[in-house]
């Protein structure tokens, strides 16, 4: 859940995330390091009268940058290939889930049950209890097990969505037709939300998503609840 004021990436809850965000200060490393060099290179230029004529017409300084800035874009490249092929690696998931995008609200089923199906709509502001969340509650929240592989399959029944929660580094659009497939593995228990991140009409802002990962024993029990 991110807080106030806050201006880094929320907690790493999967370890898909966790991997996003090694990228994340990787790469932003690599760019504070070339816009150090750019500044002083500036700076020196603004500052000094004195010309090295050498240095400015040497093959081999041309040589340098002409290199150099490829080897960066491998540097980045590369582990970023390596997390999209994470990503949409799926094997043997221990559950599935279906999410459907209305406008606007969510519905779920449970695959591999035979009548546990929901939809999921924001609680209005005015019905709120205390500490609950603003445009973020929902009446009925995605139950899932944690520590194990579950396959969202994801689509929508009218315009496009997209369902998002950042804390498991998950955003996979919903598009009428098609069915779009992500992987949640949570390593902790805990409440977990998300918006839809498309601009899929008046009401998209007001289509959060809360998932409420427990520990097996606890989802066996809510599952047989609800059938």
């Amino acid at each position: 859940m991110a807080y106030p004021l806050q201006y880094g990436l929320q907690d790493a809850t999967s370890p898909i995330m966790e991997e996003l965000m090694n990228f994340h200060d990787h790469t932003l490393m690599i760019v504070f390091l070339i816009s150090s060099m750019v500044l002083y290179v500036i700076t020196a230029m603004l500052t000094t009268r004195l010309t090295h004529t050498n240095t400015m017409d040497a093959q081999e300084v041309e040589t340098i940058w002409t290199i150099l800035p490829a080897v960066i874009l491998i540097l980045i490249a590369l582990p970023s290939l390596r997390i999209l092929y994470m990503m949409d690696e799926i094997n043997n998931p221990a559950l599935t889930v279906k999410t459907m995008g209305h406008q606007w609200y969510w519905s779920y089923e449970y695959t591999d049950y035979e009548d546990l199906n929901f939809d999921s709509y924001m609680i209005p502001t005015s019905e709120l209890k205390p500490g609950e969340l603003r445009l973020l509650e929902v009446d009925n929240r995605v139950v899932l097990p944690v520590e194990l592989p579950i396959r969202m399959l994801i689509s929508s029944e009218d315009v496009l969505h997209s369902w998002a929660v950042p804390s498991l580094g998950l955003k996979t659009d919903a598009i009428p037709g098609r069915l779009n497939q992500a992987t949640i593995t949570s390593t902790r228990p805990g409440l977990f939300y998300g918006q839809c991140s498309e601009i899929c009409g008046s009401n998209h802002s007001f289509m959060p998503i809360v998932l409420e990962m427990v520990p097996l024993k606890h989802f066996e029990n809510w599952s047989s609840t609800m059938i």
